[in-house]
């Protein structure tokens, strides 16, 4: 009797092991099956989903703002936190009061900070940036059949220039004519039409009060996270330990601190790394007595902050207004900046950000192309520490599974080798001729 009650329950939990097994599997296919079905119409509609992204994003705006504010404050902050805390410290009778005081005081003083370096940058910049606008308005169209005029001296038959290319083998004729029929018929109106546009500048200030709403409802926020961002850290990390098994939570909490110190240290490096060059860049221009100096800096300071071919990017608009005032200082505009380039590449750059992402030169115009590619400006910006954190995982992934098969994890390891050797599992090399 007891035998065959043994053998009634190891029947029945094969029968309910069997009935689990099939709903497990049930489940997992109809989850597939809506995830298939979310991703057609994802495709299906993406340009109804881009418009509401896009929605979503500009409610959401001064909510980023705030959390980049914050984010870029906070080794300002905390640099501050520390030297209050020490100073209130031996003052204040309750340590939990000491550190409250000092952490209010520095977020003021982070937000304060801040805020003095933007009104120094544009009470610097705006009226000099104004002045050089002006001037390019007013003098666009004269520079525009002054350098017409200097390009048809210079493609004249019997100029030094033309004699030269034609022992090449090149007739600039046609492509001169070309060029004066694209300048006098085509950039001139167009140029004028733009600046009609720009005089139009309504649409403009409602945009401009927009982002200053924006901006000032961001410190606000910026505020709120400074002052609490241990509270929000913690329902952080207290989310993913409900969400996943304590392993899994391990490792997304590593993964997000070294995250963070990818991108902070990037983007702070790049930061300090733009504005360094941007200053080199006016001074230098400056010298050489260039037109448009200080816009022309400011062009390259801030697309200094894409790397690899930042500087390259900022000579472009750089170098039209420049060689439209005066066509030669052009050329020692291009050759200014290919020498600020290698000084950044080889010199500043390195000090400033050494090994902040790990990633080879390779990796880093991928990620740049890829990025700029997908997303834009910002794609260009934030997609070599993205992509960072992607070799990285990519990385730790590959260790793991390594190790789990006991092989070895160094990479030097499998440059010459020739395969594994099943029965014993260790690398077999090619003989060296």
């Amino acid at each position: 009797m007891e035998e065959m009650k043994k053998e009634e329950g190891l029947k029945k939990e094969t029968q309910d092991w069997d009935l689990k097994k099939y709903v497990v599997i049930a489940t997992v296919t109809f989850l597939t099956f809506c995830c298939c079905i979310l991703f057609f119409f994802f495709i299906y509609r993406y340009h109804g989903f881009a418009e509401y992204w896009q929605k979503l994003m500009g409610i959401l705006q001064p909510v980023i703002m705030g959390c980049i504010v914050a984010y870029l404050l906070n080794p300002v902050m905390g640099f501050l936190e520390g030297h209050l805390f020490r100073y209130f410290k031996p003052r204040v009778k309750e340590e939990r009061k000491a550190k409250k005081m000092a952490r209010s005081f520095g977020t003021v003083g982070a937000i304060v900070f801040f805020l003095l370096i933007i009104f120094l940058l544009l009470y610097m910049m705006i009226p000099e940036l104004m002045k050089s606008i002006q001037n390019m308005m007013v003098n666009l169209p004269k520079e525009l059949d002054d350098f017409d005029r200097w390009l048809g001296d210079l493609m004249e038959e019997g100029s030094p220039f033309v004699d030269w290319l034609s022992v090449l083998g090149v007739d600039l004729s046609s492509a001169g004519s070309y060029v004066e029929a694209l300048l006098q018929k085509q950039i001139l109106p167009q140029i004028n039409t733009y600046l009609t546009y720009v005089a139009s500048f309504t649409t403009g200030v409602i945009s401009a009060f927009k982002m200053l709403f924006n901006f000032i409802v961001g410190l606000v926020i910026a505020i709120y996270l400074l002052i609490g961002k241990e509270t929000f850290i913690g329902q952080g990390k207290k989310i993913v330990y409900a969400a996943l098994p304590s392993r899994f939570g391990n490792v997304v909490i590593r993964t997000m601190r070294v995250t963070n110190q990818m991108f902070g240290g990037f983007i702070s490096g790049k930061i300090l790394d733009s504005a360094i060059i941007g200053v080199i860049c006016y001074v230098g221009l400056m010298i050489m007595q260039m037109p448009y100096s200080l816009l022309v800096a400011v062009i390259v300071g801030v697309t200094n902050v894409i790397p690899f071919f930042g500087p390259l990017i900022g000579a472009v608009p750089g170098f039209v207004l420049i060689v439209l005032a005066e066509p030669v200082k052009g050329l020692y505009f291009l050759i200014f900046v290919l020498v600020l380039q290698q000084v950044d590449g080889n010199i500043i750059g390195p000090k400033i950000l050494g090994d902040s992402t790990g990633l080879s030169a390779f990796w880093v115009v991928f990620a740049i192309l890829v990025g700029g590619g997908l997303f834009g400006f910002m794609g260009m910006l934030l997609g070599v520490p993205t992509f960072a954190v992607i070799y990285y995982l990519i990385r730790e992934i590959v260790a793991y599974i390594l190790k789990k098969r006991k092989l070895p994890e160094a990479t030097r390891e499998y440059i010459h080798m020739h395969n594994v050797d099943i029965e014993t599992g260790k690398l077999s090399y090619e003989e060296e001729e």
